[in-house]
């Protein structure tokens, strides 16, 4: 596992995600009607989900494991491995499904939401942050 690559796309994720907690508007309806804080907001959080996924599936690749024939299988993978709990897998796995929505049928996003993931889900992505820099060397 190259270990310098996980530290670089776990430093890229704490950034985004600090960009969705300094962008995104105290409300839902704030946001619903603020299009550049929904583009910030949507584009840092497909970028979160991103990196994990690239993350889960560099892991994966590096213990031999068989690559997953989906974003969220990546995450039930690195659960059956134990380098994450079967709830973030799972919490992991509907991320993806979040960011299908947003890379795919924009026009239909719900920001009650985008708004309830930036505003309580964030920790999601900071727990799969954890998990995966414990499997890291310390000298990283």
């Amino acid at each position: 596992m190259d270990s310098s690559l996980i530290a670089q796309k776990l430093e890229s994720l704490r950034r985004c995600l600090v960009r969705v907690r300094t962008r995104c508007p105290a409300s839902a309806q704030a946001l619903s009607q603020d299009v550049d804080a929904q583009d910030v907001v949507v584009l840092n959080l497909s970028r979160a989900i991103q990196l994990c996924t690239d993350i889960a599936l560099h892991i994966l690749a590096s213990r031999e494991q068989a690559i997953p024939q989906t974003m969220g299988q990546a995450f039930e993978a690195l659960a059956a491995q134990q380098v994450i709990s079967t709830s973030q897998g799972e919490s992991m796995r509907k991320a993806v499904g979040f960011r299908n929505l947003a890379v795919h049928s924009y026009d239909e996003i719900d920001w009650q939401i985008v708004h309830a993931i930036a505003t309580t889900h964030l920790t999601d992505f900071e727990e799969f942050a954890k998990a995966i820099a414990r499997t890291l060397p310390s000298d990283i």
